[in-house]
Formats: C-alpha cells, structure tokens, sequence
C-alpha cells in the first residue's frame, strides 16, 4: 500500500484524526491502550476525543464499576481498557505472560505457595466493595509474612491481576500535581457480568484490526504477544469480519470511522499505539529516527509529534508536582511548522493541568 495512504487509514482507524464521542467511547474502541506510564495512556485516550477533555475528564471514567481499569493485558504491560473486556482479553493472554515471567519470580523465590498466601490475604480486604492503595497492598503483603521489597511486591500484584484478584480502578487524588496512582479493587465489585465472546482469540483479532488497521497478522501477534500460529488461528477465526485489502494488510469489515477536520501537528504520548504496535516502525517514521524514539535499552518509548501521519519529533515533560505547569519542550528531526508544534503542545498542556 502506498506510504501516504497507510499512514492515513491508520490515523482514522486510531482515531486520530476521526476522533470519538468520549473518552469511554475511545478506550472501547482501541479495546486496549498502553498505559505504563498512566499519564501517557490517559492522554492517548484524550487525543483520540472530540473536544479538549482534561485529564480530570479522564479520570472520571475510572471513578465508577463498568468504567475504565488497568491491568496486563498483554506482553507483560499495562494497558487501559474498558473494564468488561479484561476477563476475556485475560483468557487469550494471562498464560504467556504468566510463562514469560515465570524465570522472575523464581529469582524473587515467588512460587505458588506464596501466590496462595497472598491471594487469600488480599481478597478479605477488598470484600464489599473496598479498595487500597498500592502501598497498602504491599502492607497487606507483610502482614502475612511475605516481604515485598526488590520488585517482589510488584510481581506479585501482576501476577494477581492475571488471575482477576485485583485490578487497578478509580484514580488515586493528588495535591498540586496530576493524578499518578490507582486503589486497588477487586474485579467482582468493578467488573460486569457480561458475556464473553463465542471465540474471545478472534474477536481480540478483529478489534486490533478495526482500531490499528491497515495491519497483518504479524501486526497483531507482536501487539497482543501471541506466537505466530495462534495469531493464524486468530485471523482465520475471525472470518470476513476482516478484509484483506492489499496482501497481507486487512482492515475490519464495515465502514470505517469518519475523518473530522483535526489539528495540523499532534503530540501524541509516550508508548504510543501509533508508532509501537506493529512489526514495522518504519511506517510512521523515517527509519534513521526510530533509535531517537525507541524502544531504548531501558524499554522507553519517546512522545512523538506527528504530522499528516508522519513524525516529526519528539517532546519531553515533567509531570512531576511543582514541574507540570512548564511547557513541554520539542526535539524536531527537521523542517516542521512551529506553530502547528506550539499548538499541539499547548493541547497537552492545558490537559495536564486541567
């Protein structure tokens, strides 16, 4: 498929430039958004919004059952979705990400007693609707005689959050700085009983597609972190709810989401699904700028400015509490119009701080 065209198809099938209703509306479409850096997944979610939605904006939607949570979804990172989608996700991906990470926890002497202990520590805290920081689930680690320091707590809380014990809910307040942390709640008080898809592997094709398409079956298997022959199985599963439009690249059946007239320059966030999720990079970036965005040796992924689908540079910004209020700083990789830049960037600035 001709460059110019890819990059358009995907920035409407991303929502990027036919941006959704609500912040809801755009998590359920993108099915699920990576959010290890929580305030990098809430503004993806935002920059893909009708209108100018704050970060308070976003964060209401964690606030009831039925709204937005945080969790591994896939390849061992946090990712936002929509709360009723996490247990069937869950069913395609906890085993290979609970494999990937079994060689960790045998380092952090985590085996399944342990996992046991904890799980029947934490789930009478969380009873009738209650809910706990993460320091405070680190405590309730202690109170058992499980000592959760050099990362072990954390592991331990992934590898809770695979079985559906905990997942991470309504946003944490903050003074004088944006909102960073989650409580902890249980996925029977948070999550609706819904009925999962009849073939959950398929239908997790099919949403990669609608939301990142134009995009092959290896696409899909890097972003969901299945090996080849399940993403096979994936695709042929989902049947002619897919097209193959050019060989090997599909896009969902149906019509597509429609353009909206959107800002020239878009400074989109760190780990952004529009860069990182496909096999090839090279498609929204000229191939000599890629190491300049990442992934680095530490795992980082730059924010990017993106232009007409191509990106044009990178962006920094502090989040931190007394840092926030300063503007982001661009790195451009070349010529690019500095006050389509300064705009997109005063969009994530009155973002933050809203």
């Amino acid at each position: 498929m001709e460059l110019d065209r890819l990059r358009s198809e995907r920035l409407r099938h991303h929502r990027l430039s036919a941006p959704a209703a609500s912040v809801t509306e755009a998590a359920t479409h993108m099915t699920a958004t990576q959010g290890q850096e929580f305030w990098g997944g809430r503004w993806a979610l935002a920059a893909r919004t009708r209108g100018a939605p704050t970060l308070s904006d976003v964060d209401a939607a964690f606030a009831e059952p039925d709204g937005l949570v945080r969790s591994w979804t896939q390849r061992g990172t946090l990712h936002i979705l929509p709360a009723r989608d996490l247990p069937w996700i869950l069913r395609v991906t906890a085993e290979r990400q609970t494999k990937q990470y079994a060689g960790i926890h045998r380092s952090l002497g985590i085996d399944a007693d342990m996992l046991a202990r904890a799980d029947a520590a934490v789930r009478p805290v969380l009873a009738n609707g209650n809910r706990i920081t993460r320091p405070e689930f680190a405590a309730v680690l202690s109170g058992v005689g499980i000592d959760p320091s050099g990362m072990r707590g954390n592991h331990i809380f992934s590898a809770l959050a695979l079985r559906l014990v905990v997942v991470l809910g309504p946003v944490v307040p903050r003074e004088s700085g944006p909102t960073r942390d989650q409580y902890v709640v249980a996925p029977e008080d948070w999550i609706p009983e819904t009925a999962e898809p009849a073939d959950p592997l398929a239908e997790l094709f099919v949403r990669y597609i609608r939301s990142h398409g134009p995009a092959g079956i290896g696409d899909f298997g890097w972003w969901a972190g299945l090996p080849k022959g399940l993403s096979q199985q994936a695709r042929d599963g989902a049947g002619d709810r897919v097209v193959e439009v050019e060989e090997g690249l599909f896009v969902a059946a149906g019509p597509a989401p429609r353009r909206a007239r959107v800002d020239q320059v878009q400074a989109l966030p760190p780990f952004e699904e529009y860069y990182l999720s496909y096999v090839d990079r090279t498609t929204p970036c000229a191939p000599e700028f890629t190491r300049r965005i990442g992934p680095s040796m530490n795992g980082i992924v730059q924010p990017v400015l993106v232009a007409d689908g191509e990106i044009v540079g990178v962006w920094s910004h502090s989040v931190a509490v007394g840092k926030h209020h300063l503007a982001p700083v661009p790195e451009l990789f070349g010529d690019a119009d500095a006050v389509a830049v300064e705009a997109a960037l005063g969009r994530f600035a009155r973002f933050i701080t809203g």
